[in-house]
C-alpha cells in the first residue's frame, strides 16, 4: 500500500504533536512544518520542513508533494486582537495561498470559540449564527472566512471544543493547583462544557483526511457527554488523588485577577486569567452538538473525562511538570 502524505503546521505544539503522532501511527508520511530555527522535539519518524507561517513561498516549498495539509498552527493566548489576527488570520491566508499553489487538500483546525456559547439544552450547531465572545474566537472565525473565500482546493473546517491531554500547558496551571488540593470554582457550578481528549481529536483529524465526504463541511468535534464545572473539578480531584474541596471564587475577586492579567500582558507576561478568559468563564456554557461529525466521517469521541484526566495527570507527573 502506498503511503499517504500530510503536512502539519504547528507540529511542535500541544495539538500538533498529537496530530503528527496519529498520522505516523497510521502509516502516513508526515512532514512537520515548523518555524525556521525551531529546535523543539517532534515525534520520531516525522520529516521536518522549515517555513514562516506568513510566507506563502516558504510554505509552498514545505507543502510540495503532500496530498493533504492540516493547518493547526495558531495562537490561543495573545495580548491583543492584532496579535491574534497576525497569526490566526494572516497565517491562514498564507497557508491557503500555498495550498492553492500545490493543489493539496486543506484541513483547517478552527475552534468552537469561533461560533460561540451553547448549553446542554441549546447546544451550538454548525450552522448557527456566529457570536464569538473573544478576540481569539473572532480571529478563528475570520480564518474560516479566508478558507471559504480564497481556497481553490478541497477544504474542511474542524471546530474542536475544549481540548485537554498530555503536553497541554494551558491546563497545567489548574493541574498544579489541584495537585496541592485546591479546586477553584471560577465558573458557576452548573456551567457545562463540551471537551475532547487530544488523542480523540487527533483521530478525528486523521479520519477527516481519509474521508472525502467532509469536503466543504464545518464540523464540531467533542465528546457527546457535556461536563459541568463542578463535575470537571470533582473528577480532577480523583485524578490527582486529593479530597474534593471546591473553593468558590467570588466574581469581584475573579474580575480583579482578570484586570491584573491585562496588566501582565503589558509587562510581557502571559497571565492565566485575563479579560478574554473571564468572558469565557462567564458565558452560559460551551456545549456544541457533535452529530454532524458522526454522520460525515463516522467519528465519535471515546475517551471518558475521568480516563482522560488520569492519563493527563500521569503524563504530567512522569515529566515532573507537577
Amino acid at each position: 500500500m502506498t503511503s499517504r502524505s500530510v503536512s502539519v503546521t504547528g507540529a511542535t505544539g500541544f495539538l500538533g504533536w498529537h496530530l503528527t503522532g496519529e498520522f505516523l501511527r497510521r502509516g502516513w508520511t508526515v512532514r512537520a512544518v515548523v518555524r525556521p530555527g525551531s529546535v523543539k522535539p517532534l515525534p520520531p519518524g516525522a520529516e521536518v520542513a522549515y517555513a514562516a507561517i506568513d510566507d506563502p513561498e516558504s510554505l509552498k516549498a514545505a507543502f510540495a508533494g503532500s496530498e493533504t495539509i492540516v493547518h493547526g498552527a495558531a495562537v490561543t493566548r495573545a495580548p491583543s486582537e492584532r496579535a491574534f489576527r497576525a497569526v490566526n488570520v494572516e497565517g491562514t491566508r498564507a497557508v491557503v495561498a500555498a495550498a492553492n499553489a500545490t493543489g493539496s487538500r486543506l484541513i483547517l483546525i478552527s475552534s468552537l470559540a469561533a461560533i460561540g456559547p451553547g448549553t446542554p439544552e441549546r447546544p451550538t450547531h454548525e450552522d448557527d449564527r456566529p457570536r464569538p465572545l473573544t478576540p481569539y474566537g473572532r480571529s478563528k472565525l475570520a480564518s474560516e472566512a479566508v478558507v471559504r473565500s480564497d481556497a481553490r482546493v478541497p477544504w474542511t473546517i474542524l471546530r474542536p471544543s475544549a481540548v485537554y491531554g498530555p503536553r497541554d500547558r494551558l491546563f497545567l496551571p489548574l493541574a498544579l493547583i489541584a495537585a496541592r488540593g485546591w479546586f477553584p470554582l471560577v465558573a458557576k457550578p452548573a456551567t457545562a462544557f463540551t471537551l475532547i481528549y487530544a488523542d480523540d481529536l487527533a483521530r478525528a483529524v486523521r479520519m477527516t483526511a481519509e474521508d472525502l465526504r467532509s469536503v466543504g463541511e464545518a464540523l464540531f468535534l467533542g465528546h457527546p457527554e457535556p461536563q459541568t464545572a463542578w463535575g470537571i473539578l470533582r473528577q480532577l480531584a480523583q485524578a490527582v488523588g486529593k479530597p474534593f474541596r471546591p473553593l468558590r471564587v467570588p466574581p469581584l475577586v475573579l474580575r480583579a485577577v482578570a484586570l491584573a492579567g491585562e496588566a501582565s500582558w503589558r509587562l510581557g507576561l502571559a497571565p492565566v486569567v485575563d479579560v478574554a478568559r473571564l468572558a469565557e468563564l462567564r458565558a452560559e456554557g460551551w456545549v456544541c452538538a457533535v452529530d454532524r461529525a458522526r454522520a460525515a466521517i463516522e467519528f465519535m469521541a471515546e475517551t471518558p473525562l475521568a480516563e482522560g484526566l488520569e492519563r493527563t495527570i500521569r503524563w504530567y507527573r512522569d515529566q515532573q511538570w507537577i
